[in-house]
């Protein structure tokens, strides 16, 4: 099972990690607080105070096209917000 799936690197997690030292990953749904905070501090060598953690369920969605009314539904994932110790950073993009 892979925990950490992905970064969220929008504009409001940018604002998060700047001013409260907080960074937002989409991570597994099965995956618990310590088994994300074990995650992080593995992958970016960081010490992590706290783990935040959300769900959001899929959401169904209409539109119209040519061909008639199309139905579907987008996924449903887990948000972790993590805060890190004050003086450190996770910079996404240290490896690309």
């Amino acid at each position: 099972m892979e925990i950490l799936q992905k970064p969220l690197i929008t504009e409001k997690m940018s604002k998060k990690s700047d001013t409260l030292n907080q960074y937002g990953f989409v991570v597994d749904k099965r995956a618990d607080k310590e088994q994300i905070k074990k995650s992080i501090e593995e992958t970016y060598g960081v010490t992590v105070e706290a783990v935040n953690t959300m769900r959001y369920a899929g959401k169904v969605k209409t539109r119209n096209t040519k061909a008639g009314l199309i139905a579907g539904k987008t996924s449903s994932f887990k948000k972790a917000i993590i805060s890190v110790k004050k003086g450190e950073q996770i910079d996404f993009y240290s490896n690309i």
